[in-house]
């Protein structure tokens, strides 16, 4: 319904800036899909937000269970709101799996409890959960230039998924730290002599030279992921590329951020300008040809 559609497309919209800015290139009925998708993930980790405040976890992983209870209802035909209508509408047209969708509220819920990521692996598995389920999502609403491509644009969107939490984790170091959360993997902060207690307890000096190299390493496996992750976007259709390369790019910009704030993720929020992203919107419409990345030689039978 056009009113359950607006409730999604307004979340969105407050929410979501840079990717309510770069929808307005898809077509509307992929645009209502993808605006569904994000009220779906956005009023799930809002309950995680919720414990932050005033919930213990035992009240969230009840909230998180009754979500889950919701969500079958509304894939039943039961869809009790707006949001939980528009997913099952989305699920419908664009058949998104069901087991991706609960795969983003089984990593929500990783949230529920205090986890130590020891190393890069479990970080990934965690953005897998969080992070890639989403893209793959968005890969059936986008759709793909071919039907043969449809398993290789998922490998791809599940890694600019990793980049994507990736770069919010390097963000939100500080504000992370505050809510008892690092997700930061412990091994790699040991190779530069830091430590998880140290982020946790306010023991890290944002201007010492043990962050910033170890800010650089982690910024540069970012950066490699978007890398790895554009050669997906030949593999959409045309009419979602431009959505998508905006999105990859607007987010790699907050790398450049925080390195222009001198690698402090504790004391200042990294953010790209109105302007910048503005910029990027631009260019995808001006120059469209510089949104499609060259497909690797081993695509060629995809193509």
């Amino acid at each position: 319904m056009l009113a359950d559609a607006r409730v999604c497309a307004e979340l969105t919209r407050k929410h979501a800036r840079t990717f309510a800015a770069a929808s307005t290139f898809l077509p509307a009925r992929k645009q209502r899909g993808a605006f569904a998708l994000y009220a779906f993930c956005r009023r799930a980790d809002d309950i995680v937000d919720r414990m932050d405040a005033d919930w213990t976890s035992h009240l969230a992983n009840a909230e998180l269970a009754a979500y889950r209870a919701r969500l079958a209802a509304a894939l039943s035909g039961e869809g009790d709101d707006a949001v939980f209508r528009e997913v099952a509408w989305t699920a419908s047209e664009f058949a998104v799996p069901e087991p991706v969708l609960l795969e983003l509220l089984n990593g929500i819920a990783q949230d529920l409890t205090a986890t130590e990521y020891r190393t890069w692996n479990d970080v990934r598995s965690y953005s897998e959960g969080v992070a890639s389920s989403v893209g793959e999502m968005l890969v059936h609403v986008f759709g793909t230039a071919h039907s043969r491509g449809v398993l290789a644009a998922v490998g791809f969107a599940r890694t600019l998924g990793v980049a994507m939490q990736l770069t919010n984790i390097l963000r939100d170091v500080g504000e992370d730290a505050t809510r008892g959360r690092c997700y930061l993997p412990t091994e790699d902060l040991e190779q530069f002599g830091l430590s998880r207690d140290a982020v946790l307890n306010a023991g890290i000096d944002p201007s010492g030279a043990r962050w910033k190299r170890f800010m650089k390493f982690e910024i540069a496996r970012a950066r490699e992921l978007y890398r790895e992750a554009a050669y997906g976007i030949p593999l959409l259709a045309p009419d979602a590329r431009r959505c998508t390369w905006i999105c990859a790019t607007g987010y790699a910009a907050i790398l450049a951020a925080i390195e222009r704030n001198q690698y402090d993720t504790f004391s200042v929020r990294a953010r790209v300008s109105r302007w910048h992203r503005t910029r990027i919107a631009l260019g995808a419409w001006l120059a469209p040809d510089a949104v499609v990345s060259p497909q690797p030689t081993s695509y060629s039978a995809i193509s």
